[in-house]
């Protein structure tokens, strides 16, 4: 098995990766994910969601604590971004484990065509009902440094009502991320476990993983609809997704490792952003009530 598992795995990834694992090149392409994140999540302007996740694997001979995370296992990296119908649409996989998220990113590829503006984002544009320009970004955690071209929440402490508006709004775009981790976590749950191949097959049953997820979201997209994270607004409260009930989740998704120290330009948008979230134009009608439940 630990023979012809891998070479499996590599035939799915050169059969499906580059027809279901599209990362967009030009404006129209990352548009069209920009408007989905608007219809279904609120959010304007989102290009994608950006996260990291841990894949545990046995220690590999004569590594030390490279590959030793700070949640004291070993393992590789996924780090990936998502479409808002959890699609993963760019990975980098197979950073060692002792890596943060920060540094993960600020070696990679998809970092490098951000900062360089060859990764095909459109314009800056007005958001929905306002008159001012605002660059296109992808959301994330406290992980990543706050840019123009990435936008994350407002630290937890002492917020203000318009803060936590922000942050909830944020997080309804942001989570499609952890959904999509979560959803693939249990559905191949050798991801769940501790994998007992060296790094570089960890890295080929991982990347065939996200090809056949990605596969069942575009053959079947309602399949695991409860696995995902859902809004009551009725009841104002949000009903966690199937799969954070599954064994070994608490470990699923990177935490926050390290300072990243934000840009003046990024704190600037966050705090347009903050203020158009309040406003007539950028306001949802349930929002209050999602940050300040009713109390029975």
């Amino acid at each position: 098995m630990s023979m012809f598992v891998p070479e499996v795995c590599q035939a799915i990834i050169d059969e499906y990766a580059a027809e279901v694992i599209a990362c967009p090149t030009t404006p129209a392409e990352w548009k069209e994910i920009a408007n989905e994140f608007l219809v279904r999540w609120n959010f304007p302007h989102v290009c994608g969601a950006l996260d990291g996740k841990h894949v545990a694997c046995k220690c590999p001979p004569n590594t030390g604590s490279t590959y030793y995370n700070y949640e004291v296992f070993f393992s590789i990296v996924l780090m990936a971004l998502v479409n808002a119908d959890y699609k993963f649409i760019w990975l980098d996989v197979g950073p060692d484990g002792a890596a943060s998220d920060a540094q993960i990113y600020n070696e990679c590829e998809l970092k490098e065509v951000l900062q360089n503006k060859t990764i095909g984002f459109p314009d800056p544009e007005p958001l929905p009902g306002d008159d001012r320009n605002m660059p296109y970004f992808f959301v994330a955690d406290n992980a990543f440094q706050l840019r123009t071209d990435m936008m994350k929440p407002f630290p937890f402490r002492n917020m203000t009502v318009e803060e936590r508006i922000l942050n909830y709004r944020l997080s309804r775009a942001r989570r499609v991320v952890e959904n999509a981790f979560g959803i693939m976590s249990q559905r191949f749950q050798i991801l769940l476990s501790t994998m007992q191949h060296s790094p570089d097959n960890v890295r080929i049953i991982v990347q065939a993983c996200v090809c056949l997820h990605n596969l069942m979201r575009i053959r079947y997209p309602n399949m695991n609809i409860n696995q995902v994270d859902r809004e009551d607004v009725e009841n104002e409260t949000i009903i966690p997704g199937e799969w954070r009930l599954g064994r070994n989740m608490l470990l699923d998704v990177v935490n926050v490792q390290g300072a990243n120290r934000a840009t003046v330009q990024g704190k600037r948008q966050r705090q347009y952003l903050k203020h158009y979230l309040n406003s007539a134009a950028g306001s949802v009608p349930w929002q209050m009530r999602m940050i300040n439940p009713r109390r029975e």
